[in-house]
């Protein structure tokens, strides 16, 4: 089977082929991005490299076209987004005109599932076919909700039941970024600040760090906690019960510990509020998207490339031999590789 692989990134797409057992002949890579392109060659020295997406002329057959054009212009997370007329995201239309020039047998394109509808519908016209809403939750321990545009015949997987305890590493130490030490303690608290003998307000648990950089005093109660600096945890109402979870570090307009994201007159202060679940939130390229807690303790740190390797169903060291932020960037961006792997089954019932 020839491959040609846009936006190709770390080559998960080749991974998946190899996962569904789909024999590749060819594998073209159209990737700009260096250290994408590093970690690539390590896996796979003998990916043909292409280049740029923008005035790639195709010769030969292509039996697989795959991608997932850049999101960032269509994402919730970006403020003002200009959709598919974005710098970023405008690069669909770089996939539309390969699409029509090389006429694949079989094709792949992915984005998010948090796009304006207009935005979808032009997609889903250009394409030729309505999406699928494939959340990677179902197939690894990642919450990771993509729209898929495929000529290829599938059905979405049972859940495998796969949760965040599951990839972790152990005795991960100081290789996570574990960071300053502070104790669990009750406060009352008015827009942010102590407010002790306000008996109307209610105590809300946070973590307070020191204020050098020493350990408070042990005693027999649990250990001190080490955390991000000066950020408090917030730990939903019925939420699980999972000893250890994530939580993304988010900034909240907060009145007697009540949102309100409307009053002008609030400073917004920042705080790790835990999922309700026990998966992990999506991967990003922004590292204080997840952090883990250990719940009891109240310790926190970062994912480890290698647990940010497993959401995605990457071998263990996949991404290794760049930088760690990097590793952290080049993951944030990819295809959850199970989730791939899953849609390319079906071209084997054909």
């Amino acid at each position: 089977m020839n491959v040609l692989s846009l936006f190709d990134g770390i080559s998960c797409a080749r991974v998946a082929l190899d996962r569904a057992g789909i024999e590749v002949n060819a594998y073209m890579s159209a990737e700009i991005d260096k250290n994408a392109i590093k970690v690539s060659e390590k896996n796979y020295p003998d990916i043909i490299r292409v280049g740029s997406v923008v005035d790639l002329s195709v010769e030969g057959e292509i039996d697989l076209l795959i991608g997932g054009s850049p999101c960032q212009d269509l994402s919730i997370a970006k403020k003002d987004r200009k959709g598919l007329e974005g710098n970023r995201s405008g690069l669909f239309w770089e996939y539309v005109r390969i699409k029509k020039e090389c006429n694949p047998k079989w094709f792949i394109l992915e984005n998010v599932a948090s796009m304006p509808k207009a935005d979808r519908d032009i997609i889903t016209r250009e394409m030729g076919v309505e999406p699928v809403m494939f959340n990677a939750s179902l197939v690894s321990a990642q919450c990771r909700k993509r729209l898929f545009w495929t000529n290829i015949p599938f059905s979405l997987p049972v859940d495998r039941g796969i949760l965040l305890k599951d990839i972790l590493e152990v005795d991960v130490g100081a290789k996570t970024g574990l960071y300053k030490v502070g104790r669990d303690v009750g406060r009352r608290l008015v827009d942010g600040h102590r407010a002790d003998h306000d008996t109307s307000v209610p105590y809300q648990r946070r973590i307070e760090t020191r204020e050098d950089d020493k350990c408070g005093t042990l005693t027999m109660s649990s250990g001190p906690a080490l955390v991000r600096v000066g950020l408090p945890i917030y730990v939903p109402e019925g939420s699980s019960t999972a000893p250890i979870r994530t939580g993304a570090e988010i900034r909240r307009k907060l009145k007697n510990g009540v949102r309100a994201d409307n009053d002008p007159t609030i400073t917004p202060v920042r705080r790790i509020e835990l999922r309700n679940d026990d998966k992990c939130g999506t991967l990003t390229t922004v590292q204080k998207d997840n952090h883990v807690v250990e719940v009891a303790t109240s310790r926190i740190r970062k994912l480890t490339p290698v647990e940010c390797e497993r959401l995605q169903g990457l071998p263990d060291n996949y991404t290794e031999g760049v930088a760690m932020t990097h590793r952290y960037k080049c993951l944030g961006n990819a295809f959850n590789v199970t989730v791939v792997a899953c849609i390319l089954e079906g071209m084997k019932n054909e």
